[in-house]
């Protein structure tokens, strides 16, 4: 597992990047979000993930997120 920090993710459209500490982005797919019900990052968020070769470059999988708000998956709940 290696870490990184939350580029950009789209809800709607269910993509966005993550920046890998080696400063390479590394896309990730709502599905290698761990976690129930709505699955989303946000901006500058801590991340821990592993990468694999997929079918456009690497992707990240097992997506767990770290600090404050691991423990929520809907940020709206948050506030």
């Amino acid at each position: 597992m290696e870490k990184g920090t939350v580029k950009w993710f789209n809800e709607a459209k269910g993509y966005g990047f993550i920046k890998r500490q080696t400063g390479e982005d590394v896309f990730v797919h709502f599905k290698s979000i761990i976690g129930e019900g709505f699955r989303t990052l946000k901006e500058g968020e801590e991340v821990e993930f592993e990468v694999e070769q997929g079918p456009k470059g690497l992707q990240a999988k097992n997506v767990t997120r770290l600090g404050a708000s691991a423990n929520s998956t809907n940020f709206d709940d948050a506030e």
